[in-house]
């Protein structure tokens, strides 16, 4: 298996676990390219049989901040193709047959929320921030957001968090479920490989039997869901409000939206 995919991912197996570094600081902005290179770094910890469980990581004080938005440069943020493209790899990461933890040290925001959804458990420091932030944009959410977040925390409080965009902080997402435990953030990657080692030391087969039972069929609803997003996404990046949101959200104020 290879160490290195791209330029800012990073595998390396520590016993059974395999641990996967996203280092693209400081905000771990979401990109075609670099969740691409995720995908093909959870694929070939698929292929691997020495490893039974995955830890997601990243490198920074945020653990994704999502789209960048601010950059005219960024294919995700500067036009639908490429959200199309992102949400591509968006379903191979959910299509991963490896269990996985994800270690979340801060803020994970909009995409960089989807992206920590993606996991099948979070292990989180108390200065993780929560946030589908969209509606904030005056953009519709993504990354399979409307259908993973009320998976976890039921309908009620996913739509208390993609209809107001508030952020949830670290030991409020573990009351939620969002979270499945808390750590100091010095010891939050070694509490993460120690519940994804706890995994690892069961029976291999039983795990990922037992795991394709637990998510069957979401790949696929992803998929269909994102499509729904994607076309929800194409009609509100049209308007005047997505132009305010984008601006407001950059100068760190509320949005002046108009309904327009």
């Amino acid at each position: 298996m290879k160490s290195a995919f791209g330029d800012h991912v990073t595998v390396a197996l520590d016993g059974s676990v395999a641990v996967v570094t996203l280092n693209r600081p400081p905000h771990n902005f979401v990109s075609v390219e670099f969740m691409r290179d995720l995908a093909d770094a959870c694929a070939a910890v698929d292929a691997e049989p020495a490893a039974r469980a995955i830890v997601l990581q990243t490198e920074g004080k945020t653990f994704s901040g999502g789209a960048d938005f601010a950059s005219p440069n960024d294919r995700v943020a500067s036009g639908m193709g490429g959200i199309n493209d992102l949400y591509v790899e968006a379903v191979r990461l959910y299509s991963v047959e490896t269990p996985m933890v994800a270690a979340v040290q801060g803020a994970a925001v909009g995409a960089g929320l989807g992206l920590a959804l993606v996991a099948d458990f979070r292990v989180v420091s108390p200065e993780a921030r929560f946030a589908a932030n969209f509606v904030k944009l005056g953009f519709h959410p993504g990354f399979g957001i409307s259908l993973a977040l009320p998976r976890i925390v039921g309908e009620q409080k996913a739509a208390l968090m993609m209809l107001t965009g508030r952020r949830i902080k670290g030991e409020e997402a573990l009351a939620w479920g969002l979270a499945d435990e808390l750590a100091p953030a010095e010891e939050l990657r070694a509490a993460a490989l120690r519940l994804a080692a706890e995994i690892a030391e069961n029976a291999p087969l039983a795990v990922v039997s037992t795991r394709k039972t637990l998510r069957a069929g979401l790949a696929e609803a992803v998929k269909a869901r994102t499509d729904i997003e994607h076309r929800e996404q194409a009609i509100l990046r049209a308007t005047e409000d997505f132009k305010e949101g984008v601006r407001s959200v950059a100068e760190r104020r509320p949005g002046n939206f108009a309904g327009r």
